[in-house]
């Protein structure tokens, strides 16, 4: 069963198409950087920061965890959407759950593999469309697209989604990610074109 989420744009603007963008039947592979390698048998997902219950999940066990798949849009600040890709995953708020947020975090922030950080605020993140997706059109998410986890942030321009996440802390004040550091936008609202600060 796929839920249809195309339709949030409607919190956010008139169009399903944000300003600035161009529809594109592809996915193009956009990276700070090369695809980091990884080892399904050491690979493991953190939890930590301002929770009560920090969690270490190998491959195996995150993946045993409940999943959603949606249907989703796609925004890069580069200027392109994919519109309707098919994401498998495990909404953030089931983590947050997990891990036992405290009442002081009020801000999030996505670690991965290559070292590439992104934040967002907590309100941003306590989304069922926001997904730890591992699952691309009912395949495994392929590694030049994040896989074996990257988040999908379909609200947001798709730097916000880090590729090959590991971890994610929880903090009590807001820490600038890699693209943020260097004059990217903290809200990244792609209808009202927040690409830099």
């Amino acid at each position: 069963m796929v839920e249809d989420v195309t339709g949030l744009y409607a919190e956010f603007g008139e169009e399903r198409l944000p300003p600035g963008q161009r529809e594109s039947a592809e996915f193009p592979v956009l990276s700070k950087g090369a695809t980091p390698s990884w080892d399904r048998e050491t690979w493991s997902f953190e939890v930590w920061g301002a929770v009560d219950d920090g969690l270490t999940l190998s491959y195996g066990e995150f993946r045993d965890l409940p999943a959603t798949t949606q249907r989703q849009d796609f925004h890069c600040v580069t200027g392109w959407s994919g519109l309707g890709f098919e994401f498998t995953g495990v909404p953030f708020p089931e983590i947050a759950e997990r891990a036992g947020v405290r009442s002081d975090a009020v801000h999030v922030l996505f670690h991965s593999l290559d070292g590439y950080t992104t934040d967002l605020p907590l309100s941003d993140c306590l989304r069922e469309e926001v997904l730890f997706a591992y699952g691309y059109d009912g395949e495994d998410l392929p590694e030049p697209h994040g896989g074996p986890l990257r988040v999908v942030t379909p609200h947001k321009y798709a730097y916000k989604g880090a590729k090959w996440v590991d971890g994610v802390e929880f903090l009590a004040e807001p820490e600038p990610g890699y693209w943020e550091q260097r004059g990217y936008s903290r809200t990244a609202d792609p209808w009202n074109e927040e690409r830099y600060g």
